[in-house]
């Protein structure tokens, strides 16, 4: 018996656009994409993982060519038709033969969207920032198969199934692609279907639950991280498995790579590539293959975690692009992007920018793998270009010459990758927190205190962030009482204050601070004697309370305050309470039938 035939119910008569026969309450909404639908409609689940399903062949005539998208309904402007076609090939430098995965990402074009979550303020709450659905970009995660085929005109099967999501799930949808593509490229759109179905069955994703995903007769296990839960702990505790048959395939995570095996030629200039890309410079990955692309930027735009990594990135980037004239042009700075590519030709058009990382072929030099090495930009010669990261950037922070020979050690003896891979995700973590912490620790001294909060005053504004007060501060509460690396961090947070990471987490902490504000402010009135306040007030003060508390209840609602549920009950009751003090006719206004 296949894989199709064992998979669990997949309603095969229902048609790509007709309705299921019973949703739930549970269900999510829809996606940008796609006309706007109640909950209850088509493709609801579906959506709450991926926008649609391409299959993008090579047409002898058009070249790269779509030829299939699920569901059927789901609108792609040409423009991203165009840009999903192209970079779901790998370019003719890479000669890729045999079954390739890669991904890549693109900007939305067109114009906003009607929202693809109604109520996705759950979901963006409680995950972490890095894990955050893109608003503007869609991903595109490829399978590739280019083999030999007597049949076709070319010679060849030329073929990608392409998974389309907001979602940065790069290990979920690589492991699911891994499943479904071999056996599409065997049954082609009958198999694709009922994959579809399936994935219409999903539970959405959801922040702290362990998810079973049933496909093709596989149960996927995996967990949807929180933004509370620590980043160097252990994966967490698979659900029972006793009821599952066969048993699940369980994903220790739904988003990151193997960091060690990814980093490996640029382990020795690690540092270096985060103080990059913590200043958001820009930088290009010349890379052998489209693969090896990906991995690469995933792998150092992941190195800020849990800081948000606040620029552009394309993992994957052809000359055909629609931003190519854009990240080209040489009449202004090179953009805040990290490219990743594969035609030596941009060595030529990209000869202005500040950082190029070359990369061979994977090759193993003794135990560790040859390092590329350290290079000035003016050695950069086209298209022949050796290996290395061609760069007249000097690190501010002095190499970790330890966690190099742990590294080391750990690959004499074997060590399992996970581990060696755990070793050095903690130690950029610990890196990042080591440089995040004093500007946690000052921001926090700028929050007005909580006693200067009283309920019928207008709370105290955050006060404004002086960049030579944190510096003076960093002598006695600096990253040196967490970190032992010694160098210019002074130097190097003038510069970060300069660059897009510095902007992107002031603004998201000045959220989050304005709406605790908001939030002690709330508790603050649902504290106070309410109706000895409306005592000496008009009926105009008594009725603005009465607005801005119902402002202040459904931004709560909605997870944009974090405040207790008994605090919400609370305040509906006092505005019960202040509504039932007015006349008639008020209360008329304010509370229709």
């Amino acid at each position: 018996m296949d894989a199709l035939s064992r998979a669990g119910p997949r309603r095969v008569r229902r048609g790509l656009g007709a309705p299921p026969p019973e949703s739930d309450p549970a269900v999510a909404p829809p996606s940008s994409g796609r006309a706007a639908r109640a909950p209850k409609l088509p493709w609801a689940r579906f959506s709450a993982w991926l926008e649609c399903v391409c299959v993008v062949t090579f047409d002898l005539e058009l070249g790269q060519a779509l030829e299939l998208v699920y569901p059927s309904d789901f609108r792609l402007t040409d423009k991203e038709k165009s840009s999903i076609c192209y970079l779901s090939f790998p370019d003719s430098h890479s000669g890729c033969l045999g079954d390739t995965q890669f991904s890549f990402r693109i900007r939305q074009s067109g114009g906003p969207r009607s929202p693809w979550h109604t109520d996705d303020g759950h979901y963006s709450s409680r995950a972490p920032v890095s894990l955050q659905r893109e608003p503007a970009h869609y991903f595109g995660y490829v399978y590739f198969r280019q083999v030999k085929d007597s049949s076709m005109k070319r010679g060849y099967f030329q073929k990608s199934l392409v998974l389309v999501s907001r979602l940065p799930f790069v290990r979920l949808f690589q492991a699911l692609l891994s499943l479904v593509a071999p056996e599409y490229f065997d049954k082609l759109a009958p198999c694709l279907e009922a994959v579809c179905n399936e994935i219409d069955q999903w539970p959405a994703p959801t922040p702290g639950r362990t998810l079973n995903l049933p496909v093709m007769g596989v149960v996927v296990q995996v967990h949807i991280p929180t933004r509370v839960d620590q980043p160097e702990s252990s994966p967490p505790k698979q659900c029972s498995q006793e009821n599952l048959l066969p048993a699940p395939v369980v994903l220790t995570s739904v988003h990151e790579l193997d960091l060690f095996r990814c980093l490996q030629p640029v382990l020795t200039h690690v540092q270096t590539l985060w103080e990059l890309m913590l200043l958001g410079e820009p930088l290009v990955v010349l890379a052998p293959s489209p693969t090896v692309s990906s991995e690469m930027v995933l792998a150092l735009t992941s190195c800020l975690r849990p800081l948000k990594f606040c620029c552009d990135y394309r993992p994957y980037f052809t000359i055909h692009d629609s931003e190519f004239k854009e990240f080209t042009t040489r009449t202004q700075a090179p953009p805040n992007v990290v490219l990743g590519v594969t035609n030596p030709f941009f060595i030529k058009t990209l000869q202005h920018w500040p950082h190029i990382l070359r990369i061979g072929e994977p090759k193993m030099s003794g135990d560790l793998p040859k390092q590329v090495k350290l290079k000035k930009p003016s050695r950069l010669k086209t298209l022949d270009t050796k290996p290395g990261l061609y760069t007249a950037y000097t690190a501010h922070l002095h190499r970790d010459k330890v966690l190099l020979k742990r590294l080391l050690k750990g690959m004499q003896k074997k060590r399992p990758a996970d581990v060696q891979s755990a070793l050095l995700r903690r130690h950029l973590l610990e890196l990042t927190q080591s440089f995040i912490f004093p500007l946690e620790h000052y921001l926090a001294s700028l929050m007005p205190l909580q006693r200067s909060i009283t309920p019928w005053k207008t709370p105290p504004q955050i006060r404004p962030f002086r960049q030579d007060d944190f510096l003076r501060s960093l002598k006695h509460a600096g990253p040196q009482l967490t970190c032992i690396l010694k160098g210019d961090w002074l130097g190097l947070y003038r510069r970060f204050f300069k660059s897009p990471h510095f902007d992107g987490w002031y603004r998201q902490r000045h959220k989050e601070m304005a709406q605790k504000l908001e939030a002690l402010h709330l508790e603050a009135i649902c504290e106070a004697n309410i109706e000895a306040w409306m005592k000496d007030k008009s009926e105009v003060e008594v009725v603005d309370l009465v607005l801005k508390l119902r402002e202040k209840l459904v931004r709560a609602q909605a997870h944009q305050l974090p405040v207790k549920e008994e605090t919400l009950q609370r305040t509906q009751l006092y505005i019960q309470t202040v509504i039932s003090s007015l006349p008639k006719d008020l209360q008329a206004v304010l509370c229709p039938p």
